[in-house]
């Protein structure tokens, strides 16, 4: 999982600017931003310097996508 489309909306910038920064489709991008398909690594590190964060900040492990997906659902969290 990655958090592609986050980090973009928090920047105020669109999947179809990515697109055209990383000179894909619309459709792949999305695909992308969507955690449909996944970006291989070299282009993981071009996103990453695009937009201008660290590619870790870019990867979600899945212990972080569990948690964060429970909260989206307005369940406890783990540590109450």
């Amino acid at each position: 999982m990655n958090r592609i489309l986050e980090i973009l909306k928090t920047q105020g910038r669109s999947q179809t600017w990515l697109a055209k920064q990383i000179g894909y489709s619309y459709a792949i991008t999305t695909n992308y931003c969507n955690n449909k398909t996944q970006p291989d690594k070299v282009l993981l590190r071009k996103i990453a310097a695009l937009l201008e964060v660290d590619v870790k900040e870019l990867l979600l492990s899945s212990a972080t996508s569990v948690i964060s997906d429970h909260k989206q659902n307005d369940g406890p969290s783990l540590t109450d």
